[in-house]
């Protein structure tokens, strides 16, 4: 049979590579500097954009889209190829799809330090990008069907299989947790209201994670590990497990972030026993990977990207069982809002994520410029020093999440506890912030190193821009052989593959949201909570705004400890008024729940302005830009306040028209009456229109709708 000619498309590779390490600098600064600011508070100000609230989602988003999601995308593009011996379908669709994520990050990048923010973790893009994102996806997995139905192997390997699961499974999770009002073109309200919205964001959130810095990895995983050690994958069969085990129960993990929350106990529990579950097909992963380095662990000791993948894989391994394990109640009861979870989650990202795109870049670059790589001792080096910044950074948090848990939990005999102050705990743990700051040094020294490799290496050879390549067409029917798994039927059918992988990630998803979203006697209502005022409302929009969730959790416990510390445990039924949910996910600082009425106005106004006025030792920001003082213009707008009462109204919220029709006249009083308790205090001069007198009535409000009050379904 005569073999077509044709070529690879290494350009859109190299641009999305470059992309990936361009954006993983900026990901390191800027995780660098937030980590400094727990350590050193005055680096947040002067400037609002600078903050640790602010800029915390800049650098998820960095590290997760822009870093790890052009990586995966350049790993993509350069194996799908590859392995269906043919160039993508659509240079145009590859191209679009490039541009428009660039275009997206970028987006990202400006209105998340300027406070435009969602506040729902790894989804905190407003609903004009997460339309742009939804495109862009539509766009990258057509140019991927495409080119899989035009491919010149019959077979479907087992990475690709992993990328379409990949491409469906981000876009459900991506939609559904995306729907919401918009009020202006940069401000929007979730259509989920507290536990509900609770829920539906940690099935996101945590299967972003899963299906965004997971699968796709795994995919590549797959196709270069093999590769790079010249061996073939360990076990066909154990790739056929791992597969349709890992995406059939990932999908049911989210409600494990939720333990001991307002969340229905049945949610939870099928979070716990699914999470449980996950070790199983995620070590089956791992040992495959680990295993197909057999014969080739002589080379381990002298090739960086062998070494690099070991650490990957044996980083995926730990991480995937560590999960499950702080899944369990008993572990979560202790780990839950602590550091603790960002050192598990950094054990991922950094050595999972992080090393395996490391490893895909130092194999692709002397093959995409047709050279050598550069320096192997510069990324032996490289390895060295990132791996050192991984303990760095990890071992320290680990610590500090233990001293969180252990100080906030413990009672003195007489039944009160010992650090009834929060602060010694924040205090106690900065020099632990300063050792995770030396990790993050390091792993970016590390990653310059890197830098400089892949430019020589770029620099000594010359793009390959249209690789060449031959390989027989496909033609006629195909005849099954004797003794074939029956898993090659399906590898021979893309469009069966999807629609069988999209059932699958649909069951449990499935099962978990809809009982929580349509039965209304799941979140059982307490008649004294009533919605927001008008001055309420737009103070929780700049608490959104200034991201003060990423350090402040709103959800207490059932806990001694808890209820001890912050009053009465948060009951569902407050929440159902909550577009979005603002439980959080840690406590930098204490929870918030029942922070209403519990100091007067002056200490909240002092608090905002200088807070180790209030709280010696503290390391919250200064937020200066919401006064009106020394030259700062803190006037709260309100050009867009009604919109706002009647998104909430078409949401679901029992706003009556009177209410909306006279909305200027209730803000007006409330933030006239908190001004004048406020100027009673000689040392304080404010005006009712600034914002802080906002923040200070929604501060105010939280937690006060209860006393103890029956709840009813």
């Amino acid at each position: 049979m005569e073999l077509e000619k044709f070529y690879y498309d290494n350009r859109i590779v190299r641009n999305f590579s470059i992309a990936a390490i361009v954006f993983a600098i900026v990901a390191f600064l800027v995780g660098l500097w937030i980590a400094l600011e727990l350590r050193y508070p005055s680096l947040n100000g002067p400037y609002s954009w600078l903050t640790f609230g602010r800029l915390r989602a800049l650098h998820t988003n960095a590290a997760i889209f822009a870093f790890v999601g052009n990586a995966m995308f350049a790993g993509v593009y350069y194996s799908l190829q590859r392995l269906l011996k043919t160039r993508m379908a659509s240079d145009l669709l590859s191209n679009i799809h490039f541009w428009g994520w660039q275009l997206i990050i970028v987006a990202a990048a400006i209105t998340l330090p300027l406070g435009y923010s969602t506040s729902k973790e790894y989804a905190e893009l407003e609903w004009p990008i997460d339309i742009a994102i939804a495109l862009i996806w539509v766009i990258f997995g057509v140019n991927m069907i495409w080119t899989i139905l035009k491919r010149r192997e019959r077979h479907l390997y087992v990475a690709i299989w992993f990328y379409l699961a990949t491409w469906i499974t981000v876009a459900v999770l991506h939609i559904f947790n995306s729907i919401e009002l918009p009020v202006t073109f940069w401000k929007s309200y979730s259509v989920y209201s507290g536990v509900q919205d609770a829920l539906v964001q940690w099935w996101y959130g945590h299967n972003a994670v899963a299906f965004f810095l997971t699968t796709p990895i795994l995919g590549l995983m797959y196709y270069f590990v093999p590769k790079a050690a010249n061996r073939p994958v360990f076990s066909y069969r154990l790739s056929i497990i791992h597969f349709w085990a890992l995406i059939f129960i990932y999908i049911w993990a989210g409600p494990h972030h939720l333990l001991y929350t307002a969340l229905p106990d049945w949610a939870q529990s099928l979070g716990v026993v699914f999470s449980i579950m996950l070790i199983f097909p995620s070590w089956g992963g791992m040992i495959n990977g680990l295993l197909t380095l057999r014969g080739a662990w002589d080379r381990v000791r002298d090739s960086a990207v062998l070494k690099f993948f070991v650490v990957a894989l044996t980083a995926y391994g730990m991480s995937t069982l560590e999960g499950p394990l702080l899944s369990t109640k008993t572990l979560n009861s202790i780990a839950h809002y602590t550091d603790w979870i960002p050192a598990h989650v950094h054990v991922g990202t950094l050595g999972w994520n992080g090393f395996m795109a490391f490893a895909i870049f130092y194999y692709m670059f002397p093959k995409i410029y047709n050279t050598k790589l550069y320096s192997e001792k510069l990324a032996n080096a490289h390895f060295w020093i990132g791996t050192l910044g991984i303990l760095f950074w990890a071992l320290p948090m680990y610590f500090a999440g233990f001293t969180q848990s252990l100080m906030w939990k413990e009672f003195n005999p007489d039944g009160t506890l010992v650090y009834g102050n929060f602060l010694e705990t924040v205090i106690e743990l900065l020099p632990l912030y300063l050792m995770r700051a030396i990790g993050g040094a390091l792993y970016l020294i590390g990653a310059l190193l890197f830098v400089y490799n892949i430019i020589k290496t770029a620099t000594s050879g010359k793009l390959v821009a249209q690789e060449e390549a031959e390989a027989a067409p496909l033609v006629g029917e195909y005849k099954k052989h004797k003794g074939e798994h029956w898993h090659r039927i399906i590898e021979r059918k893309p469009i069966q593959l999807a629609i069988w992988s999209t059932i699958v990630i649909l069951i449990g998803g499935a099962i978990e949201i809809i009982p929580t979203i349509f039965v209304e006697s799941n979140i059982p209502k307490i008649s004294s909570v009533k919605p927001y005022t008008p001055l309420e409302l737009e103070g929780r929009d700049l608490y959104i705004r200034e991201g003060c969730n990423a350090c402040h959790s709103q959800m207490i416990r059932p806990f001694r400890s808890e209820t001890a510390r912050y009053g009465e445990y948060s009951k569902a039924g407050e929440f159902v008024y909550d577009h979005p949910f603002l439980w959080g996910s840690k406590r930098t600082g204490p929870d918030l729940h029942r922070i209403g009425g519990k100091y007067p106005n002056s200490w909240h106004y002092n608090h905002m302005w200088a807070p180790e006025s209030m709280s010696p030792g503290s390391i919250m920001p200064k937020y200066p830009w919401m006064f009106s003082l020394e030259g700062n213009d803190g006037s709260l707008d309100i050009s867009a306040t009604q919109k706002k009462l009647q998104a909430m109204q078409t949401l679901g919220v029992p706003y009556t028209d009177e209410e909306i029709a006279n909305w200027e006249s209730t803000l007006n009083k409330q933030a006239e009456k908190i001004a004048a308790d406020l100027n009673k205090d000689p040392n304080i001069d404010v005006e009712p229109n600034e914002e802080i007198i906002a923040l200070i009535a929604y501060l105010q409000r939280l937690g006060t709708d209860i006393k103890n009050e029956p709840t009813s379904n």
